[in-house]
């Protein structure tokens, strides 16, 4: 699609508006954000990929829907979907999602509260799905499996989606990862239409220079759904969910309500004065 170049600076300040509203990582359950340059990049190929359609994510810790919404909103971009829809069992992602569409006036933004191995509640309802699930290191992929398959229902397997996953070529997990998602997608109509390499990066201190790709999939046309969304209940497909160990014990991540959202928590610092006096 061809289009006017976007401005750099404004889609900087955009994005970092999105990241002061963004709740901060549960490194246990895998929450890894992505750095606000490659958001930038990310957010647009989205935009465009994802143009007029009906977007759903499963799952957002990095908020790239709220980017793609809010720099279309801002006139930044000069396309984007036609809906998003949020689906994450973060209730604080959740509320930081709606908050921010309520204080712009993202009409075209929402979250719903869900956790993926519940059944898919909105089945068909979308045109294309994004997720950056749990990278699967200690499951070889199971966990992006979930996310893909409740990603390929809320489609009607008759869509699109895009999937973010590590990619690495020093390391033997996530060129395993990839090969199991890929077979996994196969077996249930998609395609790999395209992958970008290596084109992402996080905040992840243990392992500083890990990447992670875009897996293109499309649904071939003769796709049918094989049944009605289900739980899954299956233990091996739970296992170290989240990481070695890290099996699904949680259904939900609750938010403890406050009113200064945005702003530094008083339990997180303390004043000292000139004086030596604390403020207690």
């Amino acid at each position: 699609m061809a289009g006017r170049d976007i401005d750099l600076r404004a889609a900087i300040n955009a994005i970092s508006d999105v990241i002061q509203n963004r709740p901060r990582p549960i490194r246990t359950l895998d929450q890894i954000y992505m750095k606000a340059g490659d958001m930038v990049l990310q957010s647009e190929l989205v935009a465009k990929w994802a143009d007029k359609k009906r977007l759903v994510f499963i799952g957002d810790g990095d908020a790239i829907s709220v980017c793609v919404a809010y720099l279309k909103h801002k006139g930044i971009l000069e396309y984007g979907p036609s809906r998003i829809t949020v689906f994450d069992f973060d209730e604080r992602i959740c509320g930081a999602v709606n908050r921010f569409a309520d204080h712009e006036r993202l009409d075209t933004l929402n979250a719903v509260l869900y956790n993926a191995i519940d059944p898919f509640p909105k089945e068909g309802l979308f045109d294309c799905f994004y997720t950056n699930p749990p990278w699967g290191a200690s499951n070889q992929g199971a966990s992006v499996h979930v996310f893909a398959e409740r990603g390929m229902e809320a489609v009607g397997y008759a869509g699109e989606g895009m999937v973010v996953i590590a990619d690495d070529d020093e390391l033997e997990w996530p060129q395993t990862v990839l090969a199991t998602t890929q077979r996994f997608a196969l077996e249930r109509g998609f395609y790999v239409q395209k992958m970008a390499s290596k084109v992402h990066v996080y905040h992840l201190d243990d392992a500083p220079g890990l990447k992670s790709c875009n897996l293109m999939l499309k649904a071939l046309p003769s796709n049918k759904s094989p049944g009605p969304s289900s739980a899954i209940t299956d233990p091996q497909r739970l296992k170290n969910f989240y990481g070695r160990d890290q099996d699904v014990r949680i259904r939900y991540v609750k938010e403890k309500k406050r009113v200064d959202y945005g702003k530094a928590n008083d339990t997180e610092y303390e004043f000292e004065h000139f004086s030596g006096d604390r403020d207690e």
